[in-house]
């Protein structure tokens, strides 16, 4: 399934879509170059999906978690700074990926042994014209 993201006015939009077509499914492993507007669109889906809290880059944290009135939390990880896939382990990543809440992943590469099977692997790229692509599997 592709989306398009055209730009920064239409990425609410684009975010819906997304939500839209999600299904039951609860972890996603956000893959794409540094710029290309992985946490902006996380950012987007969260805010669409009811996240009243500030949503940003888990870079130094390496979780974030995001309250949504009534629903299970939403997780947000940044694995940018992780050195190996074991160093996971320290924050019991498997507590997050079967909790059965949604978890955003970003930077999926560094862990990419721990990623559950079901995990549904997202690719943005950007394009020429500055629009972003994405690709979901």
């Amino acid at each position: 399934m592709t989306f398009q993201i055209k730009s920064l006015d239409t990425i609410r939009e684009t975010a819906r879509e997304f939500i839209n077509n999600m299904g039951e499914r609860t972890v996603f492993a956000f893959y794409g170059s540094m710029g290309a507007g992985k946490t902006t669109f996380v950012k987007a889906v969260c805010e669409e999906l009811g996240v009243k809290d500030v949503v940003n880059s888990p870079t130094f944290a390496i979780i974030n978690e995001y309250e949504v009135e009534g629903k299970a939390p939403i997780f947000h990880f940044d694995f940018y700074r992780i050195n190996k896939p074991e160093e996971a382990f320290d924050f019991g990543y498997e507590d997050y990926f079967y909790s059965g809440s949604i978890c955003f992943i970003e930077w999926p590469e560094k862990i990419e042994s721990l990623l559950p099977e079901n995990c549904v692997k997202v690719t943005i790229e950007e394009q020429a014209d500055g629009s972003r692509k994405i690709e979901v599997e």
